[in-house]
């Protein structure tokens, strides 16, 4: 568990299921996700049941706020050999998208923890370039932007997006 001021980040419980299922059919939440066929309850409780403990290669953690789970964050596809890992996050409680700072916080802890932890050398995400709000918090928690994948996204209404490569150095992390 990793603690900060605003939230807490913790291992999924297969009890989260019913929240995530109702972020995951939240337009807003997934209006910059990569889109998928609909999903029912039970196929995300039977996924929850089913993840696969936490390990070197994959972290998927929950956001934890005000003693409810808000939202989901994750260190994926991480290579020992060259200290790389994929970043993922999102606040899925609309109480909590507010600017308040909560997912700047959930970031740094996870980052925190893949560079020390996991001692990994580079932190990578991709985000869509329309997606700015993502973006500044990125920037402010120390990404820089890499490179432009042009029209490699492609959202809920068919219409395609540039995407954003960013990337983080170990001892970039700014408080």
């Amino acid at each position: 568990m990793l603690e900060g001021d605003l939230v807490r980040l913790r291992a999924l419980e297969p009890e989260d299921a019913e929240k995530i299922h109702g972020w995951i059919h939240d337009p807003e939440v997934g209006r910059w996700m990569t889109n998928s066929h609909p999903r029912s309850l039970a196929q995300i409780r039977k996924r929850a049941e089913e993840r696969p403990v936490n390990s070197y290669e994959l972290v998927v953690l929950g956001i934890e706020a005000d003693g409810k789970l808000i939202g989901i964050i994750d260190l994926r596809d991480a290579e020992p050999e060259i200290g790389n890992a994929e970043l993922d996050v999102y606040i899925g409680d609309a109480d909590y998208r507010n600017g308040g700072g909560y997912g700047t916080e959930a970031l740094r802890l996870m980052c925190r923890y893949g560079f020390n932890s996991m001692r990994l050398h580079m932190i990578t995400l991709w985000v869509v370039a329309e997606n700015e709000r993502a973006r500044h918090v990125y920037r402010k928690v120390g990404f820089s932007e890499d490179g432009r994948h042009r029209e490699a996204f492609v959202a809920a209404d068919g219409e395609r997006h540039d995407m954003i490569l960013m990337s983080m150095l170990k001892g970039e992390l700014k408080s």
